[in-house]
């Protein structure tokens, strides 16, 4: 794997700049993210048992916290898409559903 084909699992930036392989303390130029973490790595899967598959990797706690991992490998494309828009759409859904205005107070003010 090249070196260009790896970029923040955080904010999405080009990583072709740093050194593989990782270091501990390596970190994204662009946001300071941890790059030695789980979210970055081609074992980690949400669907295993502590989302690893590494079977005899030890179990880390915060997958967005720089580790020791030994079985750590960088994984190209794994960006983790934070989708704001997303998370605005359901709460206006939700604000439709229940018959609120969709301010974020949750009611209406002119109660007095």
């Amino acid at each position: 794997m090249a070196d260009s084909d790896l970029n923040c699992w955080k904010c999405n930036a080009p990583l072709e700049d740093i050194l593989l392989p990782f270091s501990r303390l390596a970190e994204c130029r662009a946001c300071h993210a941890p790059l030695h973490v789980c979210r970055m790595c081609e074992f980690f899967d949400p669907h295993q048992a502590n989302q690893c598959r590494e079977p005899v990797a030890e179990r880390v706690m915060d997958k967005e916290r720089a580790n020791f991992c030994g079985y750590f490998r960088p994984r190209a494309g794994i960006h983790a898409v934070v989708d704001g828009a997303g998370a605005q759409a359901a709460r206006d859904h939700l604000n439709q559903l229940f018959g609120l205005a969709g301010d974020s107070q949750g009611g209406d003010d002119s109660r007095s």
